[in-house]
């Protein structure tokens, strides 16, 4: 197990007032297990913090949006192995959440953010984390994904 131990990551899928999904990308430099993939803005709970404070932290942090959180999502982990070795172990939970305020200005290790409708997610599903693809069929924001686009 990495020194770390497990991470607990809070974040939402979050709708605007036209039905697009907000999506973020973190900067190459930055590396990691998200790196170069679309995701949904979140991060790692701190302690004293709500699961709900904590989302709410995360997605102002790196994206400056202002959300109001609604129904909390089914949590789901992630382990990665090399070997014996457990190098990362992540449990998500995430919220659904709707965009109430502020304007999207990405933050130090996001390099994009952007709003996808339902088309641009079915054109472009493989560019998502495949931990972001299991996090948006959880929420039921599955597009109609043509056979050639499945992975």
């Amino acid at each position: 197990m990495n020194a770390e131990g497990i991470m607990l990551a809070v974040g939402a899928v979050i709708r605007d007032a036209e039905g697009r999904l907000l999506l973020v990308r973190h900067k190459r430099e930055r590396g990691g297990y998200w790196q170069g993939k679309w995701i949904c803005p979140g991060g790692r709970l701190e302690p004293g913090e709500t699961l709900a404070e904590g989302a709410l932290r995360e997605v102002r942090e790196e994206t400056h949006l202002d959300i109001k959180l609604g129904k909390i999502l089914a949590p789901f982990e992630t382990i990665v192995r090399e070997g014996d070795t457990v190098r990362l172990h992540v449990v998500y939970v995430d919220f659904l959440a709707d965009l109430v305020g502020g304007e999207l200005k990405p933050d130090d290790d996001i390099a994009e953010a952007e709003w996808w409708d339902q088309s641009t997610l079915a054109r472009r599903w493989y560019e998502l984390h495949h931990d972001t693809q299991r996090l948006l069929t959880i929420a039921g924001c599955v597009p109609e994904l043509p056979s050639s686009s499945l992975q």
